[in-house]
């Protein structure tokens, strides 16, 4: 389960620093070893590199080792598991590891490392929702048993995701001094400047090319003016920037389910949530209105208008991805038919001020945004304006995250989402997490969807649930999408850009996820100089 503490941190990044630093190391030697690298990819992990607490869940962990790992398919292949079983009820997973794996530090990795690891993550009250593992056990040096309380297909999406952290060497300081088994080791982390990297010689797998890197922690504005000044090999950019060429360097632009959308009040007003927060809200509680918005809304245009056209239309939060359901993408943009979808609902402009009612009640509501996100300001404006034209009246509101949490229950609210687990579906839309944390805020409730993402998480395999996962979000008659229920306006999937040095490869590229946690760097093995 994802904290209220890692959605602030994933969708509110910023960095402390607005200026380059400096390297230790000089320009020239930097320039001149093509096995070191200097990044500006992301924001500061500023609770560190400790995988018990969330470390590595938007990307490697980089320092750590997984058991399972996702491959350019985002198919299930091995890291330090040989192989793994699944008992036929679903909940019993036995791992066999490998026996030739060795911390930074010189100490064999066993069974007892993992079942430290999963135990210590259990009791740390944070982002990994192992509420469903019963127990773990390593049964022999080499070998690990996982009892869960019901089956839950998406368990192996925490195999994938939990780096595994040293028994030995795990204390209070660990997130600031990691030790793990992992292609790199930290070296040097100068808090609200850099982290400086070195390749792990004990790693057990395919040996980086680049033997050192440093991560620069910089805004959006400083990270450019390190790229047009030649201090950095690899810098993340905002679209804004994309049209503004940088000698030396290339654009990537990297497919992503970063998402940003609006959840709509599900239900009506009149409840409130223990804290005394309202709940509900008149208008978006129908579902002409609901509808009527999605159709109404240009995706296209967003991508072109407000990305520079560096991303996609977005009609669920997982497009693309394998469990996704082609046949929730449906015609927008079309104000007639959402218009006509309003009139046959009883909704008529009947003061002739150019918004619709229902007997007594306005169709207005208003769309809050994180202030100081450039980027979801931009789309709540423009999504404002283009339903408009069919009589809904929105007033956007740019709001601190702290005003958000009391708000978000009573009114719509943009946020960002994308991730390579399933689990995240059922999160925001299982009935059971209407209103926890940042998930079901809407509070969302359909039995048949319900009972649709019950099976995915009974299901025998991943790859089993699929089929589950996509009915839940359309079957025909119902489901989680728009087509359905529409308890979510979904707009775009973002392109996560990067300004790359010509002669630096950085291999196949996955389908990233929300842009938290350096996902670019997954890949790391593959990287390389090419001359």
């Amino acid at each position: 389960m994802m904290s209220m503490v890692c959605c602030l941190i994933v969708v509110g990044c910023s960095s402390k620093t607005n200026e380059v630093k400096e390297p230790k190391e000089t320009k020239e030697q930097i320039k001149g070893a093509k096995d070191e690298l200097i990044l500006a990819v992301g924001s500061e992990p500023e609770a560190g590199f400790d995988p018990t607490t969330g470390w590595g869940r938007y990307g490697s962990p980089l320092f750590q080792s997984t058991l399972l790992k996702r491959d350019n398919d985002l198919k299930i292949t091995n890291d330090l598991a040989k192989s793994y079983e699944i008992s036929g009820d679903g909940k019993v997973w036995t791992v066999k590891l490998r026996d030739d794996v060795k911390f930074s530090d010189g100490q064999p990795l066993t069974a007892a490392d993992v079942q430290f690891t999963f135990e210590t993550a259990a009791g740390s009250g944070t982002v990994i929702d192992l509420t469903n593992m019963e127990s773990v056990k390593a049964t022999d040096d080499y070998t690990v048993t996982f009892t869960l309380k019901k089956a839950q297909s998406t368990f192996i999406s925490l195999l994938v995701t939990t780096g595994i952290v040293p028994k030995h060497a795990y204390d209070n300081n660990y997130a600031e001094h990691p030790i793990g088994s992992g292609p790199f080791k930290l070296v040097q982390w100068d808090k609200g400047q850099q982290a400086i990297v070195e390749a792990n010689s004990l790693y057990y797998g395919t040996k980086p090319f680049f033997k050192k890197m440093t991560f620069l922690f910089l805004n959006e504005d400083a990270a450019f003016a390190a790229a047009k000044t030649g201090q950095v090999d690899v810098s993340y950019i905002p679209s804004a920037f994309s049209k503004q060429k940088v000698s030396g360097m290339r654009i990537e632009g990297l497919q992503s389910v970063d998402n940003r959308g609006f959840t709509f009040p599900y239900v009506k007003s009149g409840q409130k949530t223990k804290e005394g927060y309202a709940i509900g809200n008149d208008v978006t509680a129908d579902p002409a209105i609901r509808k009527a918005v999605n159709v109404a809304i240009d995706r296209k245009a967003l991508v072109e208008g407000v990305l520079e056209g560096h991303g996609t239309p977005a009609y669920t939060v997982n497009d693309g991805l394998p469990w996704w359901n082609p046949e929730t993408v449906f015609t927008d943009a079309d104000t007639d038919g959402a218009k006509q979808l309003l009139a046959d609902a009883g909704w008529k402009d009947q003061d002739g001020d150019g918004i619709l009612e229902k007997g007594s009640l306005k169709a207005q509501f208003s769309l809050i945004y994180p202030s100081g996100d450039v980027t979801r300001q931009s789309l709540a404006l423009a999504v404002a304006d283009m339903i408009k034209p069919i009589g809904i009246d929105v007033k956007v509101e740019g709001k601190s995250w702290d005003d958000m949490a009391t708000l978000m229950y009573s009114n719509p609210v943009l946020f960002g989402w994308g991730s390579q687990d399933p689990l995240e579906m059922y999160n925001l839309y299982n009935s059971q997490y209407a209103g926890v944390e940042y998930y079901n805020v809407g509070y969302y409730n359909n039995p048949v969807v319900d009972d649709w993402m019950k099976k995915a998480l009974e299901a025998g395999s991943e790859e089993e649930a699929w089929e589950f996962w996509k009915k839940s979000q359309w079957d025909g008659q119902t489901g989680s999408s728009a087509k359905g229920d529409a308890p979510w306006a979904w707009l775009v999937n973002i392109d996560h850009l990067y300004l790359v040095k010509d002669k630096l490869d950085i291999g196949k590229q996955r389908i990233h996820p929300h842009g938290h946690g350096w996902p670019i760097t997954d890949n790391i093995e593959e990287w390389n100089w090419k001359e």
